[in-house]
């Protein structure tokens, strides 16, 4: 009885056969994550390109009037209160989209030109106007 329950069968498996499947099925999964790879580079520019042109080309030079974007204004919210201070004149255009722009007072500073817009209006000082705004009667 001990006799049959020592005795190892040998498996009937053909390891020739069995080699080559998982070959293949390796070589399948390669094949599969390419494609995975390809559709997601394609998926990748496909968004960029639908993003990329929504993105406004904005070049300035030196001398054009621009409106500066407030971004602490969130903390003090108020619905009427407009984002937007200026009119500055630039004073340089440097690389990377840093802008240096005149300060009211004479000073510089410099911003990203991100957070800066074209101003199309006017300034008072260009039309020779001066306006007191404490006394409204002398204008």
């Amino acid at each position: 009885m001990f006799k049959y329950l020592l005795r190892l069968e040998t498996p009937n498996i053909n390891i020739k056969s069995d080699k080559e499947r998982r070959l293949l099925q390796l070589n399948e999964f390669d094949e599969i994550r390419l494609d995975a790879f390809e559709n997601s580079r394609i998926y990748k520019e496909k968004t960029k390109a639908f993003h990329d042109k929504k993105i406004f080309k904005r070049e300035f030079s030196a001398g054009d009037q621009v409106l500066l974007y407030i971004s602490r204004l969130k903390l003090f919210p108020g619905k009427l209160k407009s984002r937007w201070s200026g009119p500055f004149k630039i004073k340089e255009v440097r690389p990377y989209g840093a802008i240096v722009l005149w300060d009211r007072n004479g000073g510089d500073f410099t911003v990203n030109g991100q957070r800066i817009k074209l101003y199309m209006g006017t300034t008072i000082e260009e039309k020779g106007i001066s306006v007191s705004l404490s006394d409204p009667d002398s204008a």
